[in-house]
């Protein structure tokens, strides 16, 4: 009988273990990093902040040609739709927890092109490096993969 109150014990203790954190301060690891076909940028940084299920973050990014473009997203990690503005367009996606991993569901038109995007976040190296992969569908061009690795400032 005490077996069996304990292994109980343990199981809820496992569906309630808590979720990874990703705040902090994340600068691109250029040589892990893999954008596929579209050219990486120069630099690129983000600023998480992460009280789940409150999931906010800046980047911030150099392109070749010296642009730099800032972006603000906000989600919650339940689920619900959430609607983010980037470069006067819409993007409407949702995230959700996949066990330990992050899943981000992502759609939005650009210049007439509907983008649709799906990203699984991974913590590694004890929460020292966030992978970010990434599958890219873009209907008049196919689908590709991307691999972000950003280290912990």
């Amino acid at each position: 009988m005490i077996r069996f109150f304990f292994a109980i014990f343990l199981f809820a203790g496992a569906l309630f273990a808590a979720q990874p954190n990703f705040s902090g301060e994340w600068k691109m690891n250029v040589a892990k990093s893999d954008f596929g076909p579209i050219p990486a940028p120069t630099t690129l940084t983000r600023t998480i902040r992460h009280n789940d299920p409150s999931l906010e973050y800046t980047t911030r990014q150099k392109g070749q040609q010296g642009a730099e473009i800032t972006t603000e997203i906000k989600y919650t990690t339940d689920g619900k739709p959430c609607v983010n503005k980037i470069q006067d367009s819409e993007a409407k996606g949702s995230a959700r927890w996949q066990g330990d991993n992050l899943l981000i569901e992502s759609a939005r038109e650009f210049q007439g092109i509907q983008i649709s995007s799906k990203e699984t976040w991974t913590l590694a190296d004890g929460g020292k490096t966030l992978n970010i992969s990434s599958h890219v569908s873009v209907p008049q061009q196919g689908e590709f993969d991307l691999k972000l690795v950003l280290d912990k400032q």
